[in-house]
This record gives structure tokens, C-alpha cells and sequence, in this order.
């Protein structure tokens, strides 16, 4: 979406007519709908709108009041974010106990490479807060003795920090439908794999386990199915033989901040878009790394290929596309 569209967010118990009421109320106030999305996961709505305001018969204020009222009536949560709300963003970081994420965005922030402010840094244990004590960033502990977290208080945080972005800087814990649904699109995390190869937990073990060659990590948009969002950024490395689950981490841990960042500034700098589950560049986005770097895509060969050589040059009627054993 761009960002120039105001953004409209519906969340609650599953219902007949909730589409129909809430696009009624943007025909009758002049608002062209651009793009309209829904899900119901374990009973719970969700619907997305993007729309054009621009020649709306109303101001901003009324529209606000006016969704605020039919989402009473239906008993149902809404969300309106406009442009202008947009202009300077949020981020609300997601952590556990592990710091080199953290450290790379913070240290990103303070040397104005980031593209938003970091408002809040919200926990399942308190191990961070020094680090964003450091940086002058409020820290909220929300997890019980066992770490598991109180999302009430995770909604009610992210709401009174207003984020535009939440990233998840290896956040230990699933975020359920009610955290997601409000957030879609806008939740970035990162995973220690290439996905889809090795999802949930202990990736790099699972990696040691299953001989592969080359591992890797992957920034990804978070989904209610478990690291199966669209895929944003990926870093690889070299596995060598009998190396232990440490020896992964400390390999990959880097990438992983690197992977991380390159999704976040494609997500605020509205370069990335996703569409039926794949993200794509826009027209004009800046020079990003996707993937590999430069020099290590020199380093792969690139001969032979299907039809090139001299003796199947000439051959007729020959299509390597259509003999490829890989269709």
C-alpha cells in the first residue's frame, strides 16, 4: 500500500453484514475503497481496507467518530491511521533475551540509518532493559515468571506508543490472531533459516540435524501461520562439517541483524508490497539486499545453460524450457 492512503482496520467476534455495514459508511461519505482484505481465524474477524480520502464529504474527525460509533454498535475494535499520522513512525521492538538484534537497530537509530524512532521496547523478560535504558527507550516486561506474556498489556502498549511497526528482534513467543489481525502487514520478523526450510524452534539445530550445506536466516511479515509470512530479506552461509548448534548461532547471528534492518528500512521507506503472499519491489525502490551480496553472486557460475553449447546450438525445434525435467 502507499503511503499516501489512509488505512482502516476491523477487528472482533465473526459476524454477519460487518463488510457490508463498514463499506456502506465509506460509499456514503464519498471514500473510493482501493483494496479490501478479510480473514476469521478461531472465530475472530479481521478486516483490512485501504482507501482514498481525498474527496471525501467529511473531515477526518467526523469519519473517525462516525467509525468509532458503528464499531460500538457491532461491538467490534477499528483503527484508522491517515497519511498524516504516518509521517514521522514508530517502532515497537519485541524482545526476549537475546540482544544483537536490538543492538543493531538501536545502534541504526542513533545514526539516523533506521528511517523512524524506536518508542518502546517490550519484553517477555526483563533481560533487556538495560540495553534500552542505554538508548533512553521506555522497557516493558510483560511476561510471567515462565516468560509467557500478557497480550492485553502487549495491545494496550503498542496502542499508547502508537505503532506504525512492530519488530519482533528474536521475540521468543507466538503472537496470537488478536495481536496479528490488528497489525497486518506491519509486524517484521526474523527467523533463523532460510524459510520455508526449518520454521518454529531451533532452526540451526534442526539445520545440524537434517546435513545441510548452506544455512541461512530470513526477515519475514509475521501471519497467524507460524513463519509463513511473506518473505522480505534472506542472508545464507556455509555450514561446515560437525559444527554445533553455538557455532550456527555466532555464524548467523550477524546476518540475522543485517537481514533484519534491510527489512525494516524496505518496509518504512514503502519499497517492499505484498500481494497474495509474496512481497515485491516497487518501481524506483532503492538498492537493497535481497539475498546474496554482490561479489558472492559473481562467485556462482554461470555455464553451462540449456542450448549454449555448439552441438545443441543448432538443433531444431529444440525449447529448453519446455524439456526441462524441472517442470
Amino acid at each position: 500500500m502507499t503511503n499516501d492512503l489512509t488505512e482502516i482496520t476491523v477487528i472482533g467476534d465473526d459476524a454477519t453484514g460487518l463488510i457490508a455495514q463498514f463499506t456502506t459508511l465509506m460509499f456514503e461519505r464519498g471514500i473510493n475503497i482501493e483494496d479490501l482484505d478479510q480473514a476469521v481465524r478461531d472465530g475472530l474477524f479481521r478486516m483490512t481496507m485501504t482507501v482514498d480520502t481525498e474527496e471525501m464529504v467529511c473531515t477526518e474527525q467526523k469519519l473517525r467518530q462516525d467509525l468509532q460509533e458503528l464499531a460500538d454498535e457491532l461491538d467490534v475494535d477499528v483503527q484508522a491511521r491517515f497519511p498524516a499520522d504516518r509521517e514521522t513512525q514508530q517502532i515497537a521492538v519485541l524482545v526476549t533475551k537475546e540482544s544483537h538484534c536490538l543492538e543493531a537497530l538501536f545502534e541504526a537509530w542513533a545514526n539516523d540509518t533506521l528511517g523512524a524512532d524506536i518508542s518502546v521496547v517490550i519484553g517477555n523478560h526483563d533481560d533487556l532493559q538495560p540495553l534500552a535504558e542505554q538508548y533512553g527507550v521506555p522497557f516493558f516486561d510483560i511476561g510471567d515468571e515462565k516468560g509467557t506474556p500478557d497480550e492485553e498489556e502487549l495491545l494496550d502498549l503498542l496502542a499508547e506508543y502508537d505503532a506504525d511497526l512492530i519488530v519482533l528482534a528474536r521475540y521468543m513467543r507466538i503472537l496470537s490472531p488478536n495481536v496479528v489481525f490488528r497489525y497486518e502487514d506491519r509486524i517484521i520478523n526474523i527467523h533463523p533459516s532460510l524459510l520455508p526450510a526449518f520454521p518454529g524452534a531451533r532452526a540451526y539445530e534442526q539445520a545440524i540435524q537434517e546435513g545441510v550445506r548452506i544455512a541461512g536466516v530470513t526477515g519475514h511479515y509475521v501471519t497467524t501461520d507460524l513463519d509463513q509470512g511473506p518473505i522480505i530479506t534472506q542472508r545464507a552461509f556455509d555450514v561446515p562439517d560437525d559444527s554445533t548448534r553455538k557455532e550456527l548461532r555466532e555464524r548467523g547471528q550477524p546476518l540475522e541483524a543485517d537481514a533484519l534492518i534491510e527489512a525494516v528500512r524496505l518496509h518504512l521507506n514503502n519499497d517492499v508490497s505484498v500481494h497474495r503472499g509474496r512481497t515485491s519491489l516497487r518501481e524506483k525502490a532503492e538498492d537493497y539486499q535481497l539475498g546474496l551480496t554482490e561479489k558472492a553472486q559473481k562467485a556462482n557460475p554461470d555455464r553451462p545453460v540449456d542450448g549454449l553449447g555448439e552441438a545443441v546450438a543448432g538443433k531444431s525445434g529444440v525449447d529448453a524450457e519446455s524439456e526441462s525435467a524441472d517442470d
